[in-house]
């Protein structure tokens, strides 16, 4: 047991006595008692017994004691069991603290989000005292703008938030370390909010910064060790920032990275030691509580390789072990073959693109420009083409460091003819085939389309094959089994497309990928410099589908890669 779990049960009890009405002294007293422990720069294992700091009465202290001997807390237990959960939700609303929700629940008998709403509509809310019509006419906004939120966020509109926060906090003088968690960490296509572990020397300086750089429309919490803000723009998402020191860190980032059934398998492999894992440590049968440099080096207390995050899910990651070894590792990729540069619709040029790719460490690269039917794009004519490809074998010579290969990104034709011909496509390095319109046609229209893609003797990959952005549309509706097949029996590879709005092929279809044997291939899909950063969210969003480092033919020499192509 550790002081924080300590004092953060004090608060829930507080915060649960106050939501069932209960004697405004006894809240304060649990309340009172959290802020002494909070208060002491002591450790547990520093305090003779905490039970006897002043400050801390007989109820309070039970609690501590509680705790102290079997690890958990019977009164929460019980208020937790007696307190609806509609009464807890309501605190998301802005304004509605502990009280007014105790006095709804006692007075009107609301218990839940629907009812509060039907009793503002009712304006039977702003008959009772402290309350009044503008506070009900509050209400009833902040419920609507409650609804309207979306349960979830693609993985595409909130990765820039945390790329922005991560570089805030690494770049603060103040910050040892830092790291998104929850789900996001884990590569989920979609979150509910965003959890950051902060490991710093100066929590006011680190929030000062924070409140002052972000767009903050709700500051929801703000404690010593906790911040919860809710962001205005582009949409409202709520993020805590938990604050640790450096020692706390790791453990606490494995904490609130999750996912509860990854936790829960760690907590049974820890209480078959006679340990017990919290958020700030282990703490061993000697009561002493052992925390970590590395997450690396948490696994390794428990005699467990390091497992990464993105398939920390079910729990069952703890059972195949064995297929870590060989999972595919950004270091492991030395090559992009799916780019696009001022030629089309790219912001760069083929010069900033390859001296991009080198600054990758980059062995291989293939620059796939549109073809000339996605004409918003400033596709490529057949001319055009050929002057790109003599172009990109001059530049060969210039950068002698990594292949360059001369490709397009071609479109497959609603009529299920693709938009170059074989002559043209037998001068390049490298063809994608992909689908851009059309999306509405009948399944097997569209299969009718891939299948002559896939099976045209010059086509090398087919990229993002369903089509989907993730949140948004849900893409063609091929049959992807089928195309699968067809990939196996013609040799093709399919593209996991990194870019955070595709994530295309899905976690489902990548397993069934590498289970037929089919060649897979992440790709960037760059359009700028900076998304070549996106070959990261890929490897992760494959990591989730256990995929191989064989099976990504990015990982593969160029040797190979062209020995493979030719044939």
């Amino acid at each position: 047991m550790d002081k924080k779990t300590i004092i953060r049960t004090l608060e829930r009890i507080a915060l649960l006595m106050e939501l069932q009405g209960e004697n405004p002294f006894k809240v304060s007293a649990f309340r009172k008692a959290a802020q002494t422990l909070e208060l002491d720069s002591r450790s547990l294992s520093e305090m003779d017994d905490p039970t006897k700091l002043k400050g801390i009465g007989a109820a309070t202290g039970g609690v501590i004691t509680d705790l102290l001997d079997r690890g958990e807390s019977t009164l929460l237990m019980e208020l937790e069991e007696q307190v609806p959960e509609g009464l807890v939700e309501m605190l998301q609303l802005p304004g509605m603290g502990g009280k007014k929700i105790a006095k709804l629940y006692a007075e009107l008998g609301i218990e839940t989000l629907d009812q509060l709403k039907d009793a503002c509509e009712k304006n039977e809310v702003q008959k009772l005292a402290g309350f009044g019509a503008k506070t009900e006419e509050k209400i009833l906004k902040e419920l609507e703008q409650l609804a309207s939120r979306p349960d979830r966020y693609p993985v595409w509109k909130l990765e820039p938030i945390v790329e922005s926060l991560e570089l805030l906090l690494k770049g603060h003088k103040s910050v040892q370390n830092a790291s998104v968690a929850g789900s996001f960490r884990r590569t989920k296509e979609t979150s509910k909010d965003l959890d950051f572990v902060i490991a710093t020397t100066d929590v006011q300086a680190v929030k000062e910064v924070l409140k002052s750089t972000l767009d903050i429309e709700e500051m929801i919490a703000d404690g010593d060790t906790k911040m919860s803000v809710a962001l205005a723009k582009p949409e409202r998402v709520d993020i805590d920032f938990r604050f640790v020191s450096e020692k706390e860190f790791a453990s606490t980032l494995h904490h609130f990275t999750g996912s509860k059934d990854h936790n829960i398998r760690m907590r049974q492999l820890a209480k078959e030691r006679n340990w017990k894992i919290s958020e700030y440590g282990v703490e061993k049968e000697n009561g002493a509580v052992t925390t970590y440099t590395s997450e690396t080096e948490f696994y390794a207390d428990f005699d467990l390789p390091f497992i990464p995050p993105a398939v920390r899910e079910t729990g069952q990651e703890l059972d195949r072990l064995d297929e870590l070894e060989g999972l595919v590792q950004l270091e492991d990729i030395i090559s992009d073959l799916h780019m696009h540069t001022t030629w089309s619709d790219g912001a760069h040029s083929l010069e900033e693109m390859i001296e991009g790719c080198i600054a990758k460490n980059y062995q291989l690269m293939v620059i796939t420009d549109h073809s000339r039917y996605l004409r918003v794009a400033n596709g490529l004519t057949p001319e055009r083409l050929r002057e790109q490809n003599q172009k990109i074998k001059e530049l060969q010579k210039q950068y002698p460091d990594i292949h360059i290969l001369s490709g397009t990104e071609m479109d497959i034709l609603p009529d299920g003819s693709l938009d170059f011909d074989d002559d043209l496509l037998a001068e390049l390095d490298f063809v994608i085939a992909s689908i851009h319109s059309s999306f509405s046609q009948p399944q097997e229209k569209i299969m009718e389309r891939l299948y002559a893609a896939v099976s045209n003797p010059h086509v090398d990959m087919i990229a993002h094959p369903t089509g989907r952005i993730v949140g948004e549309r849900n893409g063609y509706d091929p049959d992807v089994e089928q195309l699968l097949q067809w990939a196996k029996e013609f040799d093709k590879i399919v593209e996991l497309n990194a870019n955070p709005y595709r994530l295309d092929l899905a976690v489902n279809w990548l397993e069934r990928a590498q289970e037929l044997g089919v060649k897979v291939a992440i790709n960037t899909d760059a359009h700028h410099l900076d998304h070549l950063r996106f070959m990261d969210v890929g490897v992760r969003h494959a990591q989730k589908a256990w995929l191989k480092k064989d099976t990504i033919v990015n990982t593969w020499e160029p040797k190979k890669f062209l020995e493979t192509l030719q044939k």
